[in-house]
């Protein structure tokens, strides 16, 4: 996985994040170039940290106990 794939991972959890955001400060009524700053930079920091946690654990190969349970075939519990 190159940085490409890094790359969207972080633009598709980043740009649905932001227009959450924004959509929230619409609604409140306060559209200021500040709201729509502060939006932009709460979402490049969720989104970075999101596709942080996502890298380290394919680098550090860690399992994933739902994605093993499914690739199994068996209830958790069950064997």
């Amino acid at each position: 996985m190159g940085a490409l794939f890094w790359l969207k991972r972080y633009l598709l959890a980043a740009l649905p994040l932001f227009a959450i955001l924004t959509a929230v400060e619409w609604f409140k009524g306060s559209t200021t170039r500040d709201d729509y700053l502060s939006a932009a930079l709460w979402a490049m920091a969720a989104a970075g940290i999101f596709t942080y946690g996502h890298w380290r654990r394919y680098r550090l190969a860690m399992p994933c106990a739902s994605c093993d349970d499914v690739g199994a075939g068996t209830r958790p519990g069950k064997r």
